[in-house]
């Protein structure tokens, strides 16, 4: 009992006072609670409970959800055909940097999946320090679309890892495949639904509403489609994602929605699973052989490949501006903290190569928001610089 009070008392330390050392230290909050879940759990404050796996679980499902509201399909589709393009273009350069390192650096087969990972998690908190800028539309819109590849092949590696290459793995696709076209025709029919009868999505989501009516039907699509992963033995991440997607794309009225999702999210199930993440990474792995150069290779070589593929957005955005959204994609924190999960826990990569996955993002969030910020700064001074000659 003591012991189940003090890790209640720990996290809550932790999920206060994270925020102040971000502050403190210029980084994001996500890198220090899982630096700070690290320590403590090697100093044994905090220890494995079951309640707190099950929270961690429902976190990262969640975090997933918050992903999915970044994206309105409805914007996604009408973005230019020239664009589309170019991002197609970026998406098939990433993933065939990634063969091309994986064989080098004889990393294996799964690293083809993990190195081109995207997520639009942190590209998000990048909007909020920098503004609306031309080259975080691009990485917003990009991001967006590589971060639905990315669930997508999640969902594909997963099935595969846990039911091998077989009977079973068909049955898995052939289940994915038939739930995305019903997908497809639930937002194809809402969609004609809330065109013909707009008044439909108001009643739904009040915009004068004080029974918090839109967090409710929130929540219950959020279930209804992890409901819908778990019985067809889906990955859930997927169809957390697919929920978010909903909220902006048919309830665009609710401006604020996502973000008052956001908040109850980032300010409570969501730390407690980057906390979880910290707990699984034990110090004295830090003295493992190789271990400090594999997270290197993988940092380095997830960096250069987006620097290179962000190299086809030269023509709209310029040099600086394009190294910058190819740096925004360079943290895929959650889907590769994940995906790493996952993939340990299928046997598909040894405890060396994810303790070197969870080091490597950590190092890949610190480094690129550090040197984003850099290459801003001098950005700004070199505009200043030309409007006063």
């Amino acid at each position: 009992m003591s012991d189940n009070v003090t890790l209640i008392i720990t996290i809550a330390l932790v999920i206060v006072f994270s925020p102040f050392f971000a502050k403190l230290l210029k980084l994001p909050t996500t890198p220090i609670e899982i630096i700070l879940g690290s320590v403590l759990a090697y100093i044994g404050f905090i220890h494995d409970e079951h309640l707190f796996e099950v929270v961690a679980e429902i976190g990262f499902l969640y975090l997933m959800f918050i992903a999915g509201t970044e994206i309105n399909l409805k914007n996604v589709l009408k973005t230019p055909i020239y664009i589309m393009k170019r991002v197609i273009f970026y998406l098939v350069l990433l993933y065939a940097f990634s063969i091309i390192f994986s064989i080098y650096f004889d990393l294996g087969k799964i690293f083809m999946v993990l190195l081109p990972l995207i997520s639009v998690g942190l590209v998000a908190t990048l909007s909020k320090e920098y503004g609306k800028t031309p080259w975080l539309d691009i990485s917003m819109t990009a991001g967006g679309i590589g971060e639905v590849v990315s669930i997508g092949i999640l969902t594909i590696t997963s099935a595969g890892l846990q039911s091998g290459l077989g009977l079973e793995l068909f049955k898995t696709l052939f289940a994915l495949v038939m739930f995305l076209i019903l997908m497809f025709f639930i937002f194809r029919g809402m969609q004609i639904l809330f065109w013909w009868f707009p008044e439909v999505s108001i009643a739904l989501m009040p915009k004068e509403d004080n029974k918090e009516q839109d967090i409710r039907l929130s929540i219950a699509i959020l279930l209804l489609l992890v409901g819908s992963m778990l019985y067809l033995h889906l990955e859930l991440a997927f169809g957390a994602f697919l929920a978010g997607i909903f909220i902006p794309t048919f309830f665009d009225h609710k401006h604020e929605l996502p973000e008052k999702l956001a908040s109850f999210g980032f300010g409570f199930l969501i730390p407690i699973f980057f906390i979880h993440i910290g707990t699984s990474f034990d110090l004295n792995a830090l003295g493992m052989d190789g271990l400090i150069y594999k997270a290197f290779i993988i940092t380095i070589s997830m960096i250069s490949m987006r620097i290179l593929a962000s190299i086809v957005f030269i023509k709209q955005l310029g040099v600086i501006d394009s190294l910058l959204m190819g740096l925004s994609h360079s943290m895929p924190l959650t889907l590769l903290i994940a995906m790493a999960t996952l993939a340990y826990h299928a046997n598909s990569i040894d405890q060396l190569h994810y303790y070197a996955f969870i080091l490597a993002a950590l190092f890949q969030v610190i480094s690129v928001m550090i040197t984003i910020k850099l290459i801003n700064n001098y950005k700004i001074r070199k505009e200043e610089n030309k409007n006063l000659v």
